[in-house]
């Protein structure tokens, strides 16, 4: 068994428990694009495999400190200590917990490496179009969010809580995440995943007001 089918198999029972919108069938569709994007764009696959299986360990636990907790640092963290019995060479962890802490990327460090940036693509791609649209929602029954959210400004709502709702997550951050892609095949696959999200989300506010 490889490196990365080791890694694999001792990181997919630490997902038992999690909840659905980030859960391993989340972490296997972004390997697959990683799969896709990263031999185009020259990527390490090895660094961009473990990278691919790891990212989101720490996810658990910033859910259950309703964000506080910046889940692509603990899973660095988390991650250091999983592959230090494996003695990779000094420059390939390095890589691969850069790239764990950059792929979410807000105000944070930034992604740097190609492979980083496949990752962090590969990510976001996860997070819009069809698939995009059933996480958000997935997210907002997670959370005890509301379908939609007609009392309040959507940019006066909070998150993690019932003023919550997947158009919030659309309005706030997903349909921005075209604009941020790092890498030729990453923009050209969210230019298609955009078109369909938007294309969802005008019809949703349209049927919430009753226009069609």
């Amino acid at each position: 068994m490889d490196l990365i089918a080791r890694i694999r198999a001792a990181v997919e029972p630490l997902f038992a428990r999690q909840k659905g919108s980030h859960d391993w069938e989340h972490t296997l569709r972004v390997d697959r694009l990683c799969r896709r994007i990263g031999p185009l764009e020259g990527a390490d696959p090895l660094v961009l495999g473990l990278a691919a299986c790891l990212h989101d360990i720490g996810r658990s636990r910033q859910d259950r400190s309703r964000g506080a907790i910046c889940h692509a640092r603990q899973g660095a963290d988390m991650a250091a200590a999983i592959l230090a019995p494996h003695r990779l060479p000094p420059d390939i962890e390095a890589n691969v917990l850069h790239c764990i802490r950059s792929h979410r990327y807000r105000r944070g460090e930034a992604p740097q490496t190609i492979e980083a940036k496949v990752l962090f693509d590969a990510d976001k791609l996860d997070a819009i179009g069809a698939v995009g649209v059933a996480r958000a929602y997935l997210f907002a029954g997670e959370v005890g969010a509301r379908l939609h959210n007609l009392d309040n400004a959507v940019d006066d709502t909070v998150p993690y809580t019932r003023e919550d709702t997947g158009y919030r997550e659309y309005h706030l951050k997903l349909r921005h995440v075209r604009d941020r892609m790092l890498t030729g095949e990453g923009r050209r696959l969210a230019a298609a995943r955009h078109r369909v999200m938007v294309d969802f989300f005008e019809r949703f506010i349209a049927e919430i007001e009753g226009l069609c």
